[in-house]
């Protein structure tokens, strides 16, 4: 009985949060998509909110369901708790970002890498900056781009920061770095160097602090969760999939490129 109440407890909450304008302001197919694709009452809930916030087509809630946002959505290992205030700032940080992020558009057969293991963070920055869009969808669209090899001078020292954001819902720059293999607490150290020159030399005086996120291929969310409360910057860690990693089930659940790219570009005139 216990449990039941529970799960009605969790229920009436998630619906306290939901809006019919919400319900309303997507589209009848995206209804039908959530209704034949997702089970559970709260996925089906979060996939609504996420369609109507987001402005989701078709084809790119295709892509959330197929990434199973729902399970990764706000599951950033991060210290946001502890560097960022009030509160509410770090809660909508920590539901900004994901703990996995599918890199589908990143197809290694079409850049002559056979073992996915030899993709260097250039690769992979190259093509993201070649799918710009499709990175930010990937994001969130409160994502704009800057730039990628983002120069910082600072004390003579030179600095390039692999990915420069800015995000309009939390007012702050983030800075993306990428890692080829698996997380070494090094990189913490690296991306914190970075976010203090961007506070102190970049920074508008009506912006947040920056926020840094590293991408790599694989973790130790226990290792990570705890080597990263140490830092005094807002920092997570994620990690990324390119088409080589997705079994053939994924594959088939997601939207074929060109169309996303043709949708992409149409939205965009």
């Amino acid at each position: 009985m216990d449990f039941d109440v529970q799960i009605w407890q969790n229920r009436l909450s998630n619906l306290e949060s939901f809006s019919v304008e919400a319900f309303l302001g997507i589209s009848f197919s995206n209804h039908l998509l959530i209704i034949s694709k997702v089970k559970s009452y709260d996925e089906r809930i979060f996939y609504i909110k996420r369609s109507a916030s987001e402005k989701y087509s078709l084809e790119q809630l295709k892509q959330s369901i197929a990434a199973n946002d729902f399970e990764h959505q706000g599951n950033l290992s991060n210290n946001f708790s502890s560097t960022l205030s009030p509160a509410v700032k770090a809660f909508k940080a920590i539901n900004t970002f994901k703990d996995e992020y599918l890199l589908d558009y990143i197809n290694v057969e079409e850049i002559d890498i056979r073992d996915s293991a030899d993709i260097d963070e250039k690769v992979v920055e190259n093509a993201i900056v070649n799918n710009v869009k499709n990175f930010i969808l990937t994001f969130g669209r409160d994502f704009a781009f800057i730039g990628n090899q983002y120069h910082l001078d600072a004390f003579g020292e030179d600095q390039y920061i692999d990915l420069l954001f800015f995000n309009r819902e939390l007012n702050c720059l983030v800075a993306v770095e990428l890692k080829k293999g698996k997380f070494k607490p090094s990189y913490l150290g690296q991306l914190q160097g970075y976010l203090s020159i961007l506070d102190g030399f970049e920074k508008k005086p009506h912006e947040n602090p920056a926020i840094g996120v590293i991408l790599c291929r694989d973790m130790n969310k226990s290792f990570v969760d705890y080597v990263i409360q140490d830092y005094s910057k807002p920092m997570g860690v994620a990690t990324y999939k390119t088409s080589k990693d997705m079994s053939e089930e994924l594959k088939k659940a997601l939207p074929d490129i060109e169309e996303l790219k043709r949708l992409l570009d149409t939205e965009a005139e």
